[in-house]
């Protein structure tokens, strides 16, 4: 998908914006997300920009600056979010038309004023200059990945057809056949049915979900404020057919399984709180409604062909782009909604992960394509990052997978040049031959190879899930193994197993205790990344880069952009002799039941693209094994790409070592494990969860008994004085004997009235509900009214239920009243400003419009408007406006010196339109000129 496009715009000649980018020294240049853009005529009386162009302004508003960026073309679909940014600051997430034409975006950040530039950018793309001159430099360790080991051979293939003939239907019930409350419109209901013919019994139900792409395509039918259905000459994108493969491979071996359409959702979640998460989630309980009728009474477009083939106890989810957060969202809203459906298994593709939001109590698989193009930094990490802990005794596995030379769009035929119906495009693009990720590089997969990765891995999950298929375990549990029909795809799997089969020794996610580390080495804990210019940093961070795409662990959400990202341990080692040393309590030492001791790992990225650290474990009689790292994993081999576009990815990968290696140690009595840095003088790391554990299936259902937790929503008048508080609430369903946490902010366009909120609630055993107040500054300035939003994220032994809090501070100041009075003024006067002023001081631009009108003035001889050079019709309009915080404006008009002695002339300007300030129309002003020749 088209990233940026640069597009220089030439200086206006229209006064009103000449004057304010003189007032103000600002002189900009658009960077547009699509197409090429052209002036267009401007409205009457638009209120003054402080930038240059017709296609795009920005004006002063309540509380900060409004900036709206006009494009000849709609904005690319994009799973990111689109964000304005000046001088490669991010303002913010900017509102969409429905047409995609226009963005809007309210901010505070006075950095507008002296901006040279601003962009329409993404969230996945922060910090690697928006996909042009991509890296064209091999990376250090690329020659090591294109040889990189690959695991035994799995022998069943979860990617070949089984023994079931596969039937295939479509339903469609409609463009507009259900509201969806989460977007406020109405959707498709639409699917396509993979059956396995002659299957007994109640089947498993496995539905995909496809994610954020173009919803029409044909003819371009050019501004439309209602995008859905698809306006004449356009048809549907059936992004809902582009999963055969894996429906195929799944349906062949006795699973049901129903690929849905969301093109509705597509089309209007651009101006939704959430992007769409809430309305996606929607929409599979309501397909999941339609097939609870049909397998129990039957009816609808199928008869009775289902009734007792379905088994609603047991169902999976397959979420692509967006559709992987509808997909989590979904399981949670289940969950929150009683667990009405089996919701056992979610594996979210590709997936957005905009307010981090966890997923309890249900097995998860996250699929992470290395060359995503889209959602470029890899934010889906944080589903398997925030939900390893985040309820006591969770029982459910889960697992990332992480496949090198794969792109974003590819795992759907729909959305895939010479296999899609529509028009598709890989996402990745630069030099074909461009390490690691061109289209023709030897590390990069071919589409029907990524789809054939893709059907594997999807079909191993859900078979192992559902069907409890415990031979592609394997596959699933960061053993190495792979599927033949995966082919040369370079995989690594991270794997968290069930809590029943896993010790958790330290999660090295808090400082060690004294005496834990000795000789030169440090261990420290580390959190987050240096932020792009404009954006908060967080305290001591993991790494420093301009680069937000290459750390998927600890990138922000941005609705949750104060919430603390993934806490990791950092080793920094300058010697051979250090020693970190973490002991197993005395209760836990007898590991002989677990199969291997594993840990995550990286290597920092400013120091050896290789490195490497002993492990050492140690029992009760002082016997030890070491085992280096480098023996039994690739995790310290920084992964490939050379520092541009997003690469290389810092991802943690595994460590596995089984405990068959560790010779001569007693299993019954392992009191501690050590990582050592003898194997390299100088170096640096990440280490994470560290654990015993055996593979295995665990127990995966809707998490349905926990507390869940919502945020209220507060209406408030903003008041003429003073500070005020605007206080949400924050409840829990039910009381908890553990303790409950949550991670709260203020989001959205705050302006100056709001103030920011960032905090971690802690509910105590018995206590559901905490006040959270956001303090709102009154003013007795007319304003707009200001919505915002109070977000809920990252909780602990909770689910979250409405987890976003809609704020609305109501506007309760008059309008002023605008006055125009009478000028007097001489020939040589030139440029000269009608009196006008306002009653009082406003928040908004007040624009006023009208005509000239001779009098014994003549137009073109004796006056004209500010911006008439002669040339072409007559011009009569007239414009004018007052600033914000300001009670005089402009009305301009020139005056000629004719050179003639001659008596007083007058002519009139006559206002016909007022916005923002209250006149009884039409108002006349009279312009006297007294000639000095």
């Amino acid at each position: 998908m088209t990233n940026d496009l640069f597009v220089t715009n030439e200086r206006t000649t229209v006064r009103v914006i000449d004057r304010a980018v003189r007032s103000l020294s600002l002189g900009m240049v658009a960077l547009l997300g699509v197409g090429t853009l052209t002036a267009t005529a401007a409205p009457p009386a638009p209120p003054p920009s402080v930038a240059t162009g017709n296609n795009w302004s920005i004006e002063p508003v309540a509380g900060g600056y409004r900036l709206t960026l006009h494009l000849d073309t709609p904005a690319p679909m994009r799973a990111s979010l689109p964000l304005l940014a000046a001088d490669g600051v991010p303002l913010g997430v900017a509102k969409q038309s429905p047409d995609r034409r226009t963005l809007t975006l309210t901010s505070t950040n006075r950095a507008v004023l002296t901006a040279r530039d601003v962009r329409l950018i993404w969230s996945g793309d922060l910090g690697k200059d928006a996909g042009r001159n991509r890296g064209q430099a091999t990376g250090p360790t690329d020659a090591d990945w294109l040889a990189a080991r690959r695991g035994q051979v799995l022998p069943s293939d979860p990617g070949a057809l089984g023994k079931y003939k596969v039937e295939t239907s479509e339903y469609n019930l409609g463009d507009e056949a259900v509201y969806l409350p989460g977007l406020g419109q109405r959707s498709e209901l639409r699917g396509k049915v993979y059956t396995p013919k002659g299957a007994i019994g109640r089947r498993p139900l496995v539905i995909f979900l496809h994610g954020r792409h173009e919803f029409c395509y044909g003819q371009d039918p050019g501004e439309v404020d209602k995008p859905w259905p698809c306006p004449q000459g356009m048809k549907p994108v059936p992004s809902f057919r582009g999963y055969d493969d894996p429906a195929t491979a799944l349906a062949s071996n006795g699973y049901q399984v129903v690929s849905i359409s969301a093109n509705a959702v597509n089309a209007y979640d651009g101006g939704v709180y959430d992007s769409g998460a809430q309305a996606r989630a929607e929409l599979i309980l309501d397909h999941l409604a339609l097939w609870k009728r049909w397998s129990t009474i039957g009816g609808g477009p199928f008869g009775r062909a289902f009734v007792g083939k379905i088994d609603l106890r047991n169902i999976g989810l397959m979420g692509h782009s967006r559709g992987g957060e509808g997909v989590a969202r979904a399981a949670v809203l289940n969950a929150d909604r009683g667990g009405q459906y089996g919701i056992r298994a979610v594996l979210p593709l590709a997936p957005t992960d905009f307010a981090r939001a966890t997923v309890p109590g249900v097995a998860m698989s996250v699929l992470l394509p290395y060359c995503d193009g889209d959602v470029s930094d890899l934010q889906g990490q944080k589903f398997y990052d925030d939900t390893r802990y985040s309820v006591t005794g969770d029982a459910a596995p889960r697992s990332t997978i992480t496949v090198l030379g794969t792109n974003h769009n590819f795992f759907n035929t729909e959305w895939t040049p010479g296999q899609s119906e529509a028009p598709s495009n890989d996402d990745w693009f630069g030099d074909e031959k461009e390490s690691p990720c061109g289209a023709k590089y030897a590390g990069r997969l071919t589409a029907k190879e990524q789809q054939a990765v893709g059907t594997a891995y999807i079909a191993a999950f859900f078979r192992l899930q559902l069907g409890h298929e415990t031979k592609f375990l394997p596959l699933l549990d960061g053993s190495d193994s792979r599927a033949a029909s995966a082919g040369r795809a370079v995989v690594r799997v991270v794997s968290q197993a069930p809590v029943r089969s896993r010790r958790d020794v330290n999660h090295l996610d808090q400082p060690l205790p004294a005496g834990s580390v000795t000789g030169k080495v440090t261990a420290g804990v580390c959190a987050g990344v240096s932020q792009p210019s404009g954006r908060a940093a967080v305290v001591q961070t993991c790494m420093t880069s301009d680069d937000w795409a290459n750390a998927p662990h600890w990138g922000t959400a941005w609705y949750a952009a104060k919430t603390p990202t993934t806490a990791v341990t950092k080793l920094t080692w300058s010697g051979t002799n250090g020693v970190v040393r973490v002991n197993v309590p005395a209760r836990q030492r007898d590991v002989r039941r677990f199969a291997a001791l594993s840990f995550r790992a990286a290597p920092d990225p400013v120091g050896s693209p290789k490195t490497d650290l002993s492990v050492r474990v140690v029992d009760g009689h002082g016997r030890a094994a070491v085992v280096p790292v480098s023996a039994v994993s690739d995790a310290l081999v920084r992964m490939p790409g050379n520092s541009e576009s997003g690469l290389p990815k810092n991802l943690l990968r595994t460590v596995r070592i089984p405990l068959t290696s560790l010779k001569g140690v007693d299993l019954r009595d392992v009191r501690a494990v050590e990582l050592r840095t003898d194997k390299v003088a100088r170096g640096s790391a990440y280490v994470s969860d560290l654990a015993f554990s055996s593979p295995g299936l665990g127990f995966s259902a809707p998490a349905a008994l926990l507390p869940k937790l919502s945020a209220s929503n507060v209406t408030v008048r903003e008041g003429d004085s003073g500070t005020r508080s605007m206080d949400f609430w924050v409840t829990m369903s039910r009381p908890s004997i553990r303790p409950v946490s949550v991670y709260v902010e203020s989001n959205g366009e705050l302006g100056e009235s709001v103030g920011e909120v960032a905090r971690k609630l802690v509910f105590k055993p018995g206590q559901v509900r905490q006040k959270v107040s956001v303090p709102v500054t009154g003013n007795t300035r007319d304003s707009y009214d200001l919505p915002f939003n109070l977000v809920l994220s990252a909780p602990r032994e909770g689910l979250l239920d409405a987890s976003f809090g809609h704020g609305l501070v109501v506007d309760d100041d008059p309008a002023p009243t605008l006055t125009v009075g009478n000028l007097k003024t001489v020939e040589k006067a030139g440029l000269v400003n009608i009196p006008v002023t306002l009653s009082a001081p406003s928040d908004k631009y007040v624009t006023f419009s009208g005509v000239l009108k001779d009098g014994t003035a003549v137009i073109r001889k004796d006056y004209t408007g500010p911006d008439d050079d002669g040339s072409g019709p007559v011009d009569r309009a007239v414009n004018g406006f007052v600033e914000p915080g300001k009670t005089s404006g402009e009305l301009t008009v020139k005056i000629l010196d004719d050179k003639v002695k001659e008596p007083a002339e007058t002519f009139s300007a006559v206002i016909q339109a007022v916005d923002g300030a209250e006149v009884k129309l039409p108002v006349t002003a009279t312009v006297t000129i007294t000639a000095n020749d």
